[in-house]
């Protein structure tokens, strides 16, 4: 061995450089390509697809190459593939001979040689070229596997036009997977890389024909295929125009390709329910846009799992109104959809009870001044009802109670990601929809709520971190909860169980009012929004196992009227739960709750004065709030008719009473609203309690300032001062400046234009009693 080394140093030298050319005649990346986008359903059925950079329509590498497609492929182009070194030397030299002595042209390439081809993009058909695709076929044998190799040729092979690939070509040609293709379909799609021109419709498709066919026969001689499948595929039809490929999940199919280009994703999607849902938009979408409204999203959440079920971005049309927009991502106004965080807040931090009566009376905090949706004020309702009516009143006196800057911290942990601004920037508004949030964030949120209180339930009374996180389109990707901890993300188990029972109770529309006698029916919280000037409307659901966001609207804001949450949104929320399976209700979590008595009328706490309670499931930190106010024990005279003191009565004579009394304006709006509610008897003469409020001024509040605006005629308008008395039926003498106005019974309200400037309202009742308040006139010139 020394000798010949010694002899032959250049030849040595020679084959080490060739050797090490051959070894590094490879680039490290065969192929760099753009590929398109896929998605797929969890069943692994197509979605979408996106066309890739280059405009090509070239769908990314599949695992593995169908055996029919394998079966013609190499009984069409390379029957000794599994045999030879990358090369074949027979058909190499058959194809020399060939072409040297006939006019015809043969061209004897292997699969491997072909893929060598394909990553050199080199069009010349020269002797030099195919010397080189030879040498890097060797090359390419060593690296990879024979499957492989079959694989990257299934991948990279021109069908014709702008497909190229198997898989690209099964879809366009036939609009199926390649897996599911037929001995006929294949043996068309296996002529086709070796002259793709001839897939174009109306034109050689005789030729394509007698090639598939003589393909077939050869099948059929090698055994591959019986005599009765040989004969059902000659009488397929041969492809002709491209199919377009499906669009099922429009809108997520686009947000894979923004947020993950040129790769296939199977989805969590479930394939059926997809269909379902967007028929059920399809036909909403009919409804809706007799009324100019042209949008609406819809998306279905796993609880457990938090995987995208059903995703439905826009409504399903090709015409204008921005269908392209994906509103499931855009961040909207929320309207009314977060009162159930500020309920859950407060039952968590033990400031409210489920049923404490919360006011619901005129309010104006700082030039702020909310109204209830139908205009009407209650004087008073349970907290768990100002939920399920979705009271604007209420929710705002709420956040006022609770801290605007506590909230707001609340929903940054529940991953409220577009209301990124200042707390002050929002002020109490934040509550009414002065925030924007998106269909995609808020049904998540409502997921989080479901998933803790079931986790609860069935973890010894532990909790999973990351409750909140985002949801997950990917089929086998796991949330990443985290290990479990005894303390709650944000709400504890026992305020989201009283806030989703609450929005068990919301008004359902119509169609859906008596599902409570239905066996089938399931019971579902939710919660809609309307946002002001009627320009988005929301629905979301929960049950055990799943959450239904939806929004309706129009996607460049234009308001409409009728455009409400309850009958734009929340019929298609229950036809989306219709094609849920059903779910159990969610479990009463007893570990974070305590049963204490409650007063029936007021929720609170129960007083020594409440004269009926109850017992009830309460968070543990509601044992905090404070004991009725509401009840107290009165004194009267013998016919009961008037309340009296030591100071005016005989003790003997006196009757004690307990008593369930509001505040004066309360009261004024509370009693027309429930007769059963009797007012505190007026104090007999002489006997006034010190301290009793016997008046209270609705308008003006403390320390606002009055502003009169003019009119179109230039005429500035009057205010309207209102008062409520315990004793409706006293005349009330009204003075500004000590100057006599007007006098009042039964409805103590007055109109009157006082002139710019800082003034004394005083009002007197007939047994004598005062009441000022100091105000200030402001006139709007503009």
């Amino acid at each position: 061995m020394l000798h010949f080394l010694k002899k032959h140093p250049i030849k040595i030298g020679l084959l080490l450089v060739l050797g090490l050319v051959w070894l590094f005649c490879l680039p490290k990346q065969l192929f760099n390509e753009p590929t398109s986008t896929v998605l797929k359903s969890r069943e692994g059925l197509m979605l979408g697809a996106r066309i890739a950079d280059d405009g090509q329509w070239r769908f990314p590498k599949q695992d593995s190459v169908p055996h029919r497609f394998e079966q013609c492929i190499l009984n069409f182009e390379d029957e000794y593939f599994y045999w030879h070194p990358g090369f074949n030397p027979f058909a190499i030299t058959k194809a020399l001979w060939e072409n040297l002595t006939t006019e015809g042209r043969r061209g004897g390439s292997t699969l491997t040689q072909q893929v060598i081809r394909l990553s050199r993009k080199n069009q010349e058909r020269t002797y030099w070229e195919k010397v080189i695709e030879i040498f890097q076929a060797t090359r390419l044998e060593l690296r990879f596997s024979k499957k492989e190799i079959l694989n990257l040729y299934a991948t990279y092979a021109p069908f014709g036009g702008n497909v190229v690939g198997l898989e690209t070509a099964s879809w366009r040609y036939f609009g199926i997977s390649s897996q599911d293709l037929s001995w006929g379909q294949a043996a068309a799609l296996a002529v086709l890389p070796n002259a793709p021109a001839l897939i174009f419709p109306g034109k050689n498709e005789k030729i394509l024909k007698q090639k598939r066919d003589r393909l077939l026969l050869k099948l059929f001689k090698n055994e591959v295929i019986d005599q009765t499948t040989y004969e059902l595929a000659l009488a397929e039809q041969l492809p002709g125009k491209p199919f377009a490929l499906p669009e099922i999940t429009p809108h997520l199919t686009e947000k894979l390709r923004n947020d993950h280009q040129g790769t296939q994703l199977t989805s969590t999607i479930n394939y059926s329910l997809q269909q379902q849902i967007n028929e059920i938009a399809r036909k909403n979408y009919e409804s809706l846009r007799q009324n100019e409204i042209h949008n609406l999203a819809i998306l279905i959440l796993d609880v457990h799992t938090r995987e995208v079920l059903a995703y439905v971005g826009n409504s399903p049309t090709t015409s204008e109104h921005d269908h392209f927009v994906d509103i499931i991502q855009r961040p909207r106004s929320t309207g009314s959809i977060l009162k159930p965080f500020l309920y859950a807040a407060m039952l968590d931090e033990g400031s409210l009870l489920p049923h404490t009566l919360i006011a619901d009376i005129p309010t104006s905090v700082n030039g702020y001044s909310p109204q209830n949706f139908d205009k009407v004020f209650n004087g008073a309702v349970p907290a768990s009802v100002a939920l399920a009516k979705s009271l604007n009143v209420p929710a705002v006196r709420m956040l006022q109670d609770y801290g605007l800057q506590k909230f707001y911290h609340q929903l940054q942990k529940l991953q409220q990601k577009n209301i990124n601004k200042p707390a002050d920037y929002y002020g109490l508004s934040l509550i009414l929809g002065g925030a924007e949030s998106s269909l995609w964030d808020i049904t998540k949120a409502y997921a989080g709520m479901a998933s803790t209180l079931n986790h609860f339930n069935v973890s010894s009374s532990e909790y999973k971190p990351n409750e909140f996180l985002e949801p997950i389109y990917k089929l086998g990707e796991k949330a990443a909860f985290g290990k479990n901890q005894f303390q709650p993300e944000v709400f504890n188990a026992g305020a989201i169980y009283h806030t989703l029972k609450a929005l068990e109770e919301v008004n359902r529309p119509t169609g859906e009012e008596n599902w409570t006698f239905f066996s089938n029916a399931q019971a579902i919280s939710w919660k809609t929004g309307t946002s002001f000037g009627f320009k988005d409307a929301w629905a979301v659901g929960v049950n055990a196992r799943f959450a239904v966001g939806v929004w309706v609207g129009n996607a460049d804001g234009e308001g409409r009227p009728g455009l409400t949450g309850l009958q734009a949104a929340a019929p298609i929320l229950f036809e989306s739960f219709d094609k849920l399976p059903k779910a159990e209700g969610f479990k009463i979590p007893y570990d974070e709750l305590i049963e204490t008595e409650i007063c029936t009328k007021s929720g609170h706490l129960a007083g020594i004065y409440c004269d009926k309670t109850e017992k009830d499931w309460i968070p543990k930190n509601g044992t905090r709030t404070m004991v009725c106010a509401y009840h107290q024990q009165v004194f009267l005279d013998e016919s009961e008719q008037f309340q009296v003191n030591s100071s005016c009565y005989e003790l003997a004579a006196m009757k004690t009473k307990n008593w369930f009394s509001l505040p004066p304006v309360m009261e004024y709006y509370y009693a027309p609203k429930h007769p059963e509610y009797q007012s505190l008897p007026p104090f007999k003469s002489g006997c006034l309690k010190e301290g009793e409020h016997l008046m209270q001024f609705i308008y003006p509040k403390k320390n606002e300032a009055i502003l009169l605006p003019k009119n179109f005629k230039e005429q500035t308008n009057p205010v309207v001062f209102k008062l409520a008395h315990r004793n409706p039926e006293t005349t009330v003498y009204w003075y500004i400046d000590k100057k006599f106005i007007e006098a009042t019974q039964t409805f103590h309200e007055i109109t009157y234009q006082p002139e710019p400037g800082k003034h004394l309202l005083t009002v007197t009742d007939q047994q004598g009693n005062s009441l000022s308040r100091r105000i200030e006139i402001e006139t709007n010139f503009n």
